[in-house]
């Protein structure tokens, strides 16, 4: 190892090499202090591979491994533009967006952004809530963990306490607001089925993570606006009053215990302050 050079700066220097968008060839070009000459002397060609190549190897693994691993986050928007779009695709967003954390976790992370204004929406409009919607899920499967509510600890919640009770949301929870039907893509992709084109219309969305697993579901807009209060730190007796609304009054305590059954299903509540 020439002296110029130690551990860290060699590591820096090879980390440059390796993820140069445009290859390690014009990576070296672009150092001010390294030559392809001088990068023989730290790694060492010979008469099959030049010290360039042997370096371009890396490059390419480390491509195609960020490539593999998007290809995992995305397979519904691999399904929808086939392997050649999704690889170019990859190749333009990396130039955009190089990875800029140690974990491989976050290399998809702007993938819908980059896609707001890709030329791809010209033929697939919903190509970027699909992405957005792919993510999410991948963001609430890593999301910070917590012990959901379920019916017996709100059973063994003395009645004098529940008016001034007050729940918040499991941390692994995200809201989107897509402008199209894109669970439907997905959960073709995932059964196997047709692809189809989807309607465009507004959608709430819920994705959350329960028992290990993602999830997601459509909410209409009361049920957004609830969970928008629970995170807020609503007193149940006021959540429930506004669960009443424009429920007839004889009505009101089921409708309360459906919204309740739902969310403890779900797993999505959680004691406040947790």
């Amino acid at each position: 190892m020439p002296a110029s050079y130690d551990l860290q700066s060699l590591e820096g220097l090879l980390y440059l090499l390796i993820t140069a968008p445009s290859g390690v060839a014009e990576g070296l070009a672009n150092h001010k202090s390294l030559d392809s000459a001088g990068l023989s002397k730290i790694i060492v060609g010979d008469k099959r591979l030049s010290s360039v190549e042997r370096v371009d190897i890396y490059a390419n693994m480390y491509f195609y491994r960020l490539l593999e691993v998007l290809q995992e986050d995305f397979p519904a928007t691999l399904a929808v533009l086939g392997a050649d779009r999704f690889h170019n695709l990859v190749t333009g967003y990396l130039i955009e967006y190089p990875p800029a954390h140690f974990s491989i976790m976050y290399a998809g992370r702007h993938l819908a952004d980059f896609l707001r204004d890709h030329p791809l929406r010209d033929e697939f409009p919903f190509i970027a809530d699909l992405a957005r919607l792919e993510r999410a899920l991948i963001e609430v499967f890593h999301a910070v963990d917590a012990r959901p509510l379920d019916n017996e600890q709100m059973r063994a919640i003395a009645p004098e306490n529940w008016p001034s009770l007050k729940l918040a949301l499991h941390p692994a929870i995200e809201f989107l607001q897509l402008d199209w039907k894109v669970p439907e893509v997905l959960r073709a992709v995932e059964c196997g089925q047709e692809l189809r084109t989807p309607a465009r219309d507004n959608m709430n969305i819920l994705v959350w993570r329960n028992r290990n697993v993602a999830h997601y579901r459509e909410i209409d807009a009361g049920e957004r606006d609830l969970l928008g209060a629970i995170a807020k730190g609503i007193r149940f007796a006021d959540m429930c009053e506004l669960i009443a609304k424009g429920v007839d009054e004889e009505a009101a305590p089921a409708a309360v215990n459906r919204r309740l059954e739902v969310w403890l299903r779900d797993g999505i509540l959680v004691p406040a302050g947790t």
